[in-house]
């Protein structure tokens, strides 16, 4: 029983390790790509595709050139180990999302106060 838990201890801690290894999608092969969580086969024939033209400057370079790999693929992949170049993705993508300005929260809240409170009430004449 001792050996088996060992074993399974043992298993889980290499696992681990291999997961936490840095992979180059310029020198990543075929199967480290299509083991990577979110990669399928499409997406590893456009990467080794475009790179055999020629190899990734950044991954900006990289979200331009192959067809499916935005910011939020190169975010995920960055957090699974994936580099170019040695960097990792560091534009996140909650970052990237656009954000409601203060202009429109403004304009709601005054279309909101232009509303008759009660929605029985005649609307004032307007003056001349």
């Amino acid at each position: 029983m001792l050996k088996k838990i060992t074993g399974l201890l043992l298993a889980f801690g290499f696992a681990g390790l291999t997961w936490a290894q840095q992979i180059d999608l310029n020198k990543a092969t075929e199967v480290e790509l299509d083991a990577l969580k979110g990669v399928g086969p499409v997406l590893t024939k456009a990467v080794m595709d475009e790179r055999k033209k020629n190899p990734f400057k950044n991954w900006e370079d990289a979200t331009s050139r192959v067809k499916g790999l935005g910011p939020q693929k190169a975010s995920s992949l960055s957090e699974q180990g994936v580099r170019v170049q040695g960097s990792a993705y560091n534009v996140k993508v909650a970052e990237t999302k656009p954000v409601a300005s203060k202009d429109a929260s403004a304009d709601k809240a005054a279309a909101k106060a232009a509303k008759p409170a009660d929605a029985n009430a005649k609307p004032t004449p307007a003056k001349n």
